[in-house]
C-alpha cells in the first residue's frame, strides 16, 4: 500500500466505504468524500473540519500516516464523532477547536449566529462598542463569531460546564480574540449577576437545551454516548432553560437592547407566546430556516 498513489488510495477507499457511515442531517456537511477528507488530513497531522478539508488537495500520505488514517476511519465506523476526530468543526466559516466537552456547533446553529453578527453591526452605527452575552456558549461558537465578524464588539461567553468554558477559552486563544472575548463559568446568567453589568448588555444570545428529557433517550448515540446531555436536555417540555432565560435577561439588557435564542424546529410558535407573555419584550420577531420553519426568536427589551 505504500507505493500507492494518493488519487488511487482515496478512490479504493471510497468504494470500500460507501456504505459504512451514518450521516445526522444535523450535520449536512458531513458525506462520505468529506469525512475521509477530513480523516486523511487529520492523518496527515494538518486537522481540518469536514468543509475545510474539502477546498484544498490531499497531501500524500507515508506508510505509517496511512495506517493512522485507517485507525480513524475505524472509529468513525464506530459512531465517533468526525469532528472529535479531527478536533475541528467549521463554524460560519470559522475553524474551531472541538471534543467531547461542549457540544459539536451546527450547521442550523449559524441561522442564531448571522442574525446575531447582524444585530450586533447595526448596533454599531449608534455605539463605539456593543456589549454581547453568549448564555449556554458550549465551545464558544455564537459569541466568537460576533467577535470575529465585528471588532467593535466586546463579549462574555458563558456556561454551567466547567469543561465547556475551558474549551472556549481555548478557542479563544486559538482564534486570537483574547482582546474581545471572556469566558466565565456560572449557571445562565449568575457569572455575571453584578451591578456592573446590570442594563449594559445591547445582546444576549443563547442557543440553549431544547429537546425534552424523554427524547434525549432516544437520540442517536453517535449523539447521546459522545456528546454532553447538559447541552440537550431541556427538561420536560424542552423549555425550562428557555423560560428561566426570558426572565432573567431583561435585568441585563440596556435600553433598546436584544435578546435572540435557537428553538426546536416546531417549538417556534410556542416559543413566542412565552416571550409575549412575559410582557418584557417588543417587536418579537421569527427567524425563519429555509424551509420555513422558526428557528431563532430575536426580541427587544420594552
Amino acid at each position: 500500500m505504500n507505493t500507492i498513489t494518493t488519487e488511487d488510495l482515496f478512490t479504493e477507499l471510497t468504494s470500500e466505504l460507501s456504505d459504512t457511515f451514518q450521516f445526522l442531517e444535523d450535520k449536512p456537511e458531513e458525506t462520505l468524500e468529506s469525512t475521509l477528507k477530513a480523516c486523511w488530513f487529520k492523518s496527515a497531522g494538518i486537522p481540518k473540519s469536514a468543509i475545510k478539508a474539502m477546498e484544498e488537495p490531499l497531501p500524500a500520505l507515508d506508510e505509517n500516516q496511512i495506517k493512522v488514517l485507517l485507525q480513524l476511519i475505524g472509529q468513525r465506523q464506530k459512531n465517533i464523532p468526525l469532528a472529535h476526530l479531527t478536533g475541528r468543526q467549521n463554524f460560519m466559516g470559522i475553524e474551531l477547536l472541538c471534543d467531547k466537552r461542549a457540544l459539536i456547533p451546527r450547521k442550523e446553529t449559524e441561522i442564531l449566529g448571522k442574525k446575531a453578527v447582524a444585530i450586533s453591526q447595526e448596533m454599531t452605527f449608534r455605539k463605539s462598542a456593543v456589549y454581547v452575552l453568549d448564555i449556554c456558549c458550549g465551545a464558544g461558537n455564537l459569541g466568537l463569531a460576533v467577535a470575529f465578524y465585528n471588532s467593535k464588539s466586546k463579549v462574555i461567553v458563558t456556561d454551567l460546564s466547567h469543561d465547556a468554558v475551558e474549551l472556549a477559552k481555548e478557542n479563544i486563544c486559538f482564534l486570537k480574540l483574547n482582546h474581545l472575548v471572556k469566558a466565565m463559568q456560572g449557571d445562565l446568567f449568575s457569572a455575571v449577576d453584578q451591578h456592573r453589568f446590570y442594563e449594559k448588555i445591547d445582546l444576549i444570545i443563547c442557543n440553549p437545551p431544547y429537546i425534552s428529557t424523554a427524547k434525549v433517550t432516544k437520540m442517536n448515540t453517535e449523539i447521546s454516548a459522545h456528546e454532553p446531555v447538559l447541552a440537550f436536555d431541556g427538561g420536560m417540555f424542552g423549555t425550562k432553560i428557555i423560560q428561566r432565560f426570558l426572565s432573567e435577561a431583561p435585568k441585563f439588557l440596556a435600553k433598546g437592547g436584544s435578546i435572540m435564542f435557537e428553538v426546536g424546529s416546531g417549538q417556534g410558535e410556542f416559543m413566542m407566546r412565552l416571550c409575549e407573555e412575559t410582557d418584557r419584550f417588543i417587536d418579537i420577531e421569527p427567524v425563519k430556516d429555509n424551509i420555513g420553519n422558526i428557528r431563532v426568536i430575536h426580541a427587544k427589551k420594552k
